[in-house]
């Protein structure tokens, strides 16, 4: 496939060669020239460059051939001018960027080895320096070159060579844009950029004219695919969905009931361990009141009676520390009360709204009720602080709970040891 392709190479190259020189002239040198890149292109240059390829440097050395003759240059100066179109591209084959210094290399060797004036080297070097975005062409070869070299956008193809340019750079410069995004660039490009010869100008000023009415249809018709893409996701977001609300709705019921649960075991757990507690007082207070000594010379009991107040007392703190109301909230400062809105802060919950003046919290309320995605938001944000409490209710529950079967467990080994030895 590569070795036809290459032969229609030099099939264009042929004809380009025999249609541009007359007998008169001599095409010599520019023959060798073109003959030379050909086959330094073939061989060296990478498949994956779509674009800077011989197809675009045979294009330019056209374009260059023809603004030379339109501006009626001398003979001298056309030939310099072709043989700066041939080589303006050959760094390519070396390196990306900075391409153009590897040209002026490139193209110094091979025309001092055939001999050709070193003012005039410096002459072509000078145009190929000035094909670089950066650089304000001086001079009529100069300009011609630099025409030619993006004659591309005022020709019809320049959708089609622009996305090739577009692939070279994902694979050469890992530079990736959207459709919308590359449509932008290219718009903005077709319209900072002008022809800086009156030859290019009046050649294909029609032509960008049109391609920047096609670039705008282009670039008007992704912005509203963007606004079309941005439109449904608000509308996902903004519209009620069954399955949405169901899931909240049955969010916040679970976490209720589970809190409701956790509640009844810590108020069971201290009801239990208050009733051991004043029975436990009761029976110390009246056996010390009616035996007195006597009740201190059995000291044996007061060990697993102990534990058992010690393992009541511990159960019963952490019931109700488990049982006591808690506030989880945001911190507000007077100086970001203006941002009250934020989708972060749950103005729905009262530990964070009783902190607020009633004309901010009206304002915020106000707020999230124009925007469905805030609304969303402070939802997931109370179900996720909800959550926190839970957690730490079963998490001091089970502690209480591990205390109250420890304690008993130790009572009951320590009532054994005491009724065995004394």
């Amino acid at each position: 496939m590569y070795a036809c392709f290459y032969l229609m190479r030099s099939a264009h190259h042929l004809q380009f060669r025999h249609r541009i020189f007359s007998p008169m002239q001599e095409p010599t040198i520019i023959e060798e020239a073109g003959e030379y890149v050909l086959q330094l292109f073939k061989k060296r240059l990478s498949k994956k460059m779509v674009y800077h390829n011989y197809r675009h440097t045979l294009e330019t050395v056209t374009e260059a051939q023809a603004l030379g003759e339109l501006s009626e240059l001398p003979q001298d100066e056309l030939q310099d001018l072709v043989l700066a179109a041939w080589f303006h591209d050959t760094g390519y084959i070396n390196t990306y960027k900075g391409h153009e210094e590897e040209s002026k290399r490139l193209a110094t060797e091979w025309l001092q080895a055939h001999g050709y004036p070193q003012e005039r080297i410096a002459r072509i070097n000078s145009c190929i320096e000035a094909t670089q975005s950066d650089v304000k062409p001086q001079g009529l070869l100069q300009e011609l070159l630099a025409d030619a070299d993006m004659s591309n956008i005022g020709k019809s193809i320049f959708t089609a060579t622009a996305e090739l340019l577009r692939v070279e750079w994902e694979i050469f410069l890992d530079l990736f844009f959207t459709d919308r995004e590359w449509a932008k660039f290219q718009m903005d490009f077709l319209l900072s950029t002008s022809f800086s010869s009156v030859q290019a100008q009046q050649k294909f000023a029609a032509q960008l004219g049109l391609n920047i009415q096609e670039q705008r249809k282009r670039l008007s018709k992704e912005e509203n695919k963007k606004k079309k893409r941005d439109k449904s996701r608000r509308k996902t977001l903004a519209q009620p969905k069954r399955g949405i609300e169901t899931m909240f709705r049955n969010t916040y019921k679970t976490h209720l009931d589970l809190s409701s649960i956790a509640d009844n075991k810590a108020n069971m757990m201290i009801s239990l361990n208050a009733i051991i507690l004043s029975v436990i007082i009761t029976y110390l207070s009246a056996k010390t009141s009616t035996q007195g000594t006597d009740f201190a010379q059995h000291r044996s009991i007061i060990i697993p009676v102990g534990t058992l107040l010690l393992t009541a007392l511990g159960s019963v703190v952490f019931a109700i520390i488990s049982a006591q109301p808690e506030v989880t909230s945001l911190s507000f400062k007077r100086k970001n009360k203006d941002k009250i809105n934020s989708r972060n802060v749950n103005l729905l919950f009262f530990g964070n709204f009783t902190k607020l003046p009633l004309e901010d919290f009206q304002k915020g309320m106000h707020e999230i009720m124009r925007d469905k995605k805030s609304l969303y938001n402070n939802m997931i944000t109370d179900i996720y602080y909800l959550g926190e409490v839970l957690n730490r209710k079963y998490r001091v529950l089970r502690i209480s709970y591990a205390i109250f079967m420890v304690g008993l467990v130790l009572t009951v080994i320590a009532f054994g040891i005491a009724i065995a030895f004394y």
